[in-house]
Formats: structure tokens, sequence, C-alpha cells
């Protein structure tokens, strides 16, 4: 195994080079559809979750309606 030495010269060139080049571009954003439900995680109160899971099935939906209604939607 060979070690690599770098002079001077090329650890100044190298930093220079990392300080004035342009960052990569970010990836596009994927268009959001209508109607396409996201995962996500979530932390809600205890109490809270089981108001919503007290109706059964679909309390999702309703978690969902209600952060909806309370966004203005």
């Amino acid at each position: 195994m060979t070690r690599r030495t770098t002079d001077s010269r090329q650890a100044a060139e190298m930093a220079f080079k990392a300080a004035t080049s342009k960052p990569a571009e970010p990836m596009p954003k994927s268009p959001s559809l209508p109607g396409v439900k996201e995962l996500v995680s979530l932390r809600i109160d205890r109490d809270v979750l089981d108001h919503f899971q007290e109706g059964g099935p679909g309390w999702q939906e309703r978690i969902n309606a209600a952060l909806r209604k309370a966004a203005g939607k």
C-alpha cells in the first residue's frame, strides 16, 4: 500500500476548488398529485388519539378531516 503525499500547493488548490465550486443542484421535488395521501409519523397525545379511535375504523380519516378544518381547507 502506498501513501499519498500532497504538497502544500496541491492542498491549497483543493481547498480553493472546494470553496469556489458551485454546490450541486438539489433534486427537484416530485409534483404533488391531488388526492394522494402521504405517509408521515406524527406524535399525538394519547387522549386525542383515544377520542378519534373511539369511533372505530376510519379514525385516520377523521383526524385528517379535523386537521383540514383547522388548516382552513
